[in-house]
Order: C-alpha cells, then structure tokens, then sequence
C-alpha cells in the first residue's frame, strides 16, 4: 500500500473534523492532492459513507483526475467531483475539506455570504466568504458553481448544503472550515444588535494583501 503518511493525514483531519462538531455522522469529506504521476493527477478521498472514527489507512481511497479508483477497495465519496474541480482549478490547494456546520450551514441556507466583520477572516479566507449557487450533491453541476463561486478565495459556502475550505494543507484548510463556522456564529449573533458595518476599506486592503501573500509559493 502507498501514500500511507498521507492517507494518515486525511483521517486525522477526517477524525478531527468530527470532534470539532463540524460534522455528524458520516457526513463531510476531507481530501489531500497526493501529485502526479504518469500525467495524472492523483487524489487521497475518504470513502464515502464510513464512519470516521474506525477509518484505516487502506480504507482512504486514491482517485485520478477522471474520479477513477487507484487503489483501494471502497467507493470515494460522492463529492469527488468537487475535490478535483477544485484541486484542478487552483494549483494552489493540497487539501480540501467539506463541512455541515451548524452556523455556517445556517448562512448556506440562507443564501447569506459572510462579511469580512473580523479581520481574522479576510487574513486567513481573503475576504467575505461568498455563496456558490445551489447544485445537486455529488454532481459536476454543484462542482462548478462552487469553483465560480470560491475565486481565490479559501471557503464557500453551498447553498443549502455546507462549506468548502481549502488550504496548501489539510491542517489549512480544517482551520479555515473552523474559523468559517467561528465568523458565522459571530455573524449571526452580532446581527441581533443592530446594523453591522464591514472593515474600514484600508484594513480591507491591508488584509486581502497578506492573505495574497500567504498564498504565494514557499511562503510560510
């Protein structure tokens, strides 16, 4: 078996993610871009419908660019479309994870972005966490509203559905699905009192100038 330090990765995040509440049941998915080989992009997925706390490093799958099994012997889960859309789309990204949190979830139904309110967010998300239109779960459809919808950014919200966060790595991207479900409470707590402005636009500015930074390569 290869990949075994990696698939590793994804369980733990997977197992993190549970604990954290960001999940119930079997439900989200976490994935790692594992390279190329032989011209073809190669992806580390949790299998769909498996509880996390008794995953094992050859219960995570490893998929092509295509949604193709490489290695292993359950199914991938139903959002690989959306993984390696976005592992496609931004070269950038070495981990993907998939939320239901509650807050979060709670702005996706509405169709409610989360506004930069907290600088922390425009820092580490590079500005409002936008809503992707809503598509089917598990289609090419959902895959690309989401990919649209996220830009350079790290998290979206799917609209009636959950959250997507992305990072150069998994410890990455499960931060940013954290601190998505932490600027959501705060969102919707703080809007019971009274209107809520945004950042001054040079706060704005400076932080969308960091989190550009962040993402450029060799950059810590």
């Amino acid at each position: 078996m290869e990949w075994i330090r990696e698939r590793q990765e994804v369980i733990h995040t997977a197992q993190a993610m549970v604990g954290a509440g960001l999940v119930v049941g079997t439900a989200g998915n976490v994935s790692r871009r594992l390279g190329h080989r032989n011209g073809r992009l190669l992806v580390a997925i949790t299998p769909t419908q498996r509880p996390y706390p008794s995953l094992c490093p050859e219960d995570i799958v490893v998929i092509d660019e295509e949604g193709e099994v490489v290695e292993g012997d359950l199914p991938p889960s139903t959002e690989s479309p959306l993984h390696l859309a976005l592992y496609r789309a931004r070269p950038d990204v070495c981990g993907v994870v998939h939320t239901h949190s509650p807050y979060a979830s709670a702005c996706a139904a509405a169709g409610v972005e989360i506004p930069p309110i907290l600088d922390e967010v425009v820092f580490s998300v590079g500005g409002a966490v936008p809503v992707a239109p809503y598509g089917f779960p598990g289609t090419p459809d959902l895959a690309a509203k989401a990919v649209q919808a996220i830009g350079d950014r790290a998290a979206v919200l799917l609209r009636h559905h959950g959250v997507v966060g992305v990072g150069r790595t998994l410890e990455e991207a499960l931060h940013v699905c954290l601190l998505v479900e932490r600027a959501a409470q705060v969102f919707i707590l703080a809007k019971g009192l009274g209107p809520l402005p945004s950042l001054p636009p040079e706060a704005m500015e400076a932080a969308r100038a960091v989190y550009l930074l962040r993402q450029q390569p060799g950059r810590p």
